[in-house]
C-alpha cells in the first residue's frame, strides 16, 4: 500500500483509542483529534500524541492533510459529523448506529455515494478469523443446503448496578434503543453477514429492570471499574431496555432467537451464535474466540482452533499470527480498517467492498425500528428494507 494515510479521529472516549491503535498497527498517521471543547482536544492529543487538536469538527474535516475520518463520538452526533465530514470530501469509517433515524441513515447513503466517498461502518466483530471462517464454510454449503435456525446472545454486566451510569442511558444521546442498538445490532449485523441472509420480521419482548438509577453528580469513565463509596448521585428514570428478547424470520426461512442484556453478572462481553443447518451446526463465542465449534450427527464435533494453515484461503488474511497465537478484539479493528485502506488504496470504487458500509448501517437501524414498534406495540413487525 503506497499511500501513506493521514487521519483524523472524533470522539477519543472508549472507542476512539481502539481505532486509533487498529489505524497506528498499519503505520498510517492519527494526525488530529476531535473533542467537544478545545481545552478536551488538546489535553486528549498530548495523552494520546497527536500532533493537532480541533474543538471545531468543522475544523478538523476541513484539514486539508487529513484523508480520512473515524467518528467515535456519541451517537447523537454520528449523522452530523458523517455528513460533515462526506461534504468536505473525505472518506469516512463511522461506529454504530449510523445515525439515529433510518431517515437520516438513507440520507448519508445517498450523500457518500453521490459524492463517490469510501464508507464503512465499524461492525468490526465480523473481523475475528474464525467469524470469517464460519462465514466460509457456510458459503462453500457445508451446514448442509438449508439453514433451519439463528440463535444466540449478546450479554454484558456493565449496567447491572443502578449506581452504573453512561451517556447511552440517555435517549437524547444514544436513542430510543439502548441494549438493542448498542449491542444487539453487532449480533444482528454478524449473524446476517455470516449466513448470507436478511431478517424479515421480528417480535420483540423488552424490559428495564431498573426504572430508576442514580447518575453520578460527576463525570465517570464508561467500563471505569470500581464505584467510588463517597460518590453524590441525583436519581434518573430510564426509559431504555435493560434487556430484550427477538423472535426473528430471515428471508431465506431460517427462524431464530437473539437476547441482548447488559446486566447479566459475569457476562463481560459475550456475543454467541449458533448456525444450525440440515446437515451440520456452527457455534461460536466472542469471549472464546479462536476456537470453533463445528457440530455433526453421525460423527464427532470438532473444534477448530484459530489457525490461518487450516482456514478457507479466501479468509487467511483476516489471521494475522500462525496457530497458538491468538487474535482478540483489538484484532478486529486493524483487520477492518486493513479492508478499507485497501479498498481506497486501490481506488476502484465500484468495486463490491469486503467490509460493512453505511448501506449496511442503513440496514440495522431498520431492523432496529422494526423492533422497537414490535415491543411498543406487541406483534410481529415487518422490516422495511
Amino acid at each position: 500500500m503506497a499511500k501513506k494515510f493521514k487521519v483524523g479521529v472524533v470522539g477519543v472516549g472508549f472507542i476512539g483509542p481502539a481505532h486509533m491503535e487498529g489505524i497506528r498497527r498499519q503505520g498510517f498517521e492519527v494526525l488530529a483529534i476531535g473533542e467537544a471543547t478545545q481545552e478536551l482536544a488538546e489535553a486528549a492529543a498530548e495523552r494520546l500524541l497527536v500532533p493537532k487538536a480541533y474543538g471545531d469538527f468543522n475544523a478538523l474535516v476541513s484539514d486539508p492533510e487529513i484523508d480520512v475520518v473515524h467518528i467515535a463520538s456519541p451517537n447523537f452526533l454520528h449523522f452530523k459529523h458523517a455528513k460533515a465530514a462526506l461534504e468536505a470530501g473525505k472518506h469516512v469509517i463511522c461506529e454504530k448506529p449510523l445515525a439515529m433515524t433510518a431517515e437520516e441513515s438513507a440520507e448519508l447513503v445517498k450523500l457518500a455515494e453521490e459524492k463517490g466517498l469510501v464508507n464503512a461502518v465499524n461492525f468490526n466483530i465480523r473481523f475475528y478469523p474464525l467469524v470469517q471462517e464460519a462465514k466460509a464454510r457456510i458459503a462453500a454449503g457445508e451446514l448442509g443446503d438449508k439453514i433451519y435456525i439463528i440463535q444466540g446472545s449478546y450479554l454484558q454486566d456493565w449496567l447491572l448496578y443502578d449506581t452504573d451510569w453512561n451517556w447511552r442511558l440517555e435517549p437524547e444521546l444514544g436513542g430510543d434503543l439502548r441494549a438493542v442498538a448498542d449491542i444487539g445490532s453487532h449480533w444482528m449485523d454478524l449473524v446476517t453477514f455470516v449466513t448470507g441472509t436478511r431478517i424479515k420480521s421480528v417480535f420483540a419482548d423488552f424490559e428495564t429492570f431498573l426504572p430508576i438509577r442514580r447518575k453520578p453528580t460527576k463525570k465517570i469513565d464508561t467500563f471505569g471499574g470500581k464505584i467510588e463509596v463517597d460518590q453524590e448521585y441525583e436519581e434518573k428514570e430510564i426509559r431504555t431496555e435493560d434487556y430484550a428478547s427477538v423472535l426473528l424470520r430471515f428471508e431465506n426461512g431460517a427462524r431464530g432467537v437473539m437476547t441482548v442484556s447488559q446486566v447479566s453478572s459475569g457476562r463481560k462481553n459475550r456475543l454467541f451464535f449458533e448456525i444450525d443447518g440440515s446437515e451440520s451446526s456452527i457455534v461460536w463465542n466472542s469471549e472464546v474466540p479462536n476456537e470453533l465449534m463445528i457440530g455433526h450427527r453421525p460423527e464427532p464435533n470438532q473444534l477448530l482452533i484459530k489457525d490461518p494453515s487450516l482456514m478457507s484461503e479466501d479468509v487467511r488474511w483476516t489471521a494475522s499470527y500462525p496457530g497458538g497465537h491468538t487474535e482478540g478484539f483489538p484484532d478486529t479493528f486493524k483487520h477492518l480498517q486493513m479492508a478499507v485502506y485497501r479498498y481506497i488504496a486501490a481506488g476502484d470504487y465500484h468495486a463490491k467492498p469486503d467490509f460493512p458500509t453505511f448501506r449496511d448501517g442503513h440496514s440495522t437501524i431498520l431492523v432496529d425500528e422494526a423492533i422497537l414498534k414490535s415491543a411498543r406495540e406487541g406483534r410481529w413487525v415487518d422490516v422495511e428494507y
